[in-house]
């Protein structure tokens, strides 16, 4: 018979191991544990909820309210350029109305008057053309024919 050797302390008796209440006590998942696992494991400590909806709900917030602000801009923009459109149309049809003894050709400058009786008169002679003698009681505009055939407006006496 050989010898046995003395144990030594490192050996493990395996038909003392009860398999079903070690598997009691191992995690199958031990990432998911609430707590750290091992005795090096990072400590895990549960989050302040209600600092982190408040955190969560400004920056919320703040984002919402940002892009508010840029759609308020846009607006602004496009209000001024609705408003812009609407005054050259009104000048537009002002002018349309006015007595033209001549084609007006795009891209010109030409100069509205309004004559004593009221009505308007479209002309190619400047305010500062006429001399002493003015035919019209007054300059309404000075208005620059667009493609568009559009009017821009570039200087008014309303």
């Amino acid at each position: 018979m050989p010898e046995q050797e003395p144990p030594t302390g490192k050996e493990i008796d395996v038909s003392l191991i009860d398999l079903e209440r070690m598997k009691e006590k191992v995690a199958e998942n031990p990432g998911l544990l609430p707590y750290a696992h091992t005795v090096g494991g990072v400590p895990i400590r549960p989050e302040d909820q209600g600092s982190i909806k408040t955190n969560a709900l400004e920056a919320m917030y703040d984002q919402t309210d940002m892009h508010m602000g840029q759609i308020y801009e846009q607006m602004e923009v496009l209000a001024r350029q609705a408003r812009a459109i609407q005054e050259r149309k009104a000048i537009s049809e002002r002018i349309y109305q006015a007595e033209m003894r001549f084609d007006p050709l795009i891209n010109r400058v030409y100069y509205l008057y309004e004559r004593a009786n009221g009505n308007d008169v479209l002309s190619l002679v400047a305010p500062n053309e006429w001399g002493r003698s003015r035919p019209y009681r007054r300059h309404v505009a000075t208005a620059r024919l667009m493609a568009d055939h559009t009017w821009e407006v570039m200087e008014a006496n309303f």
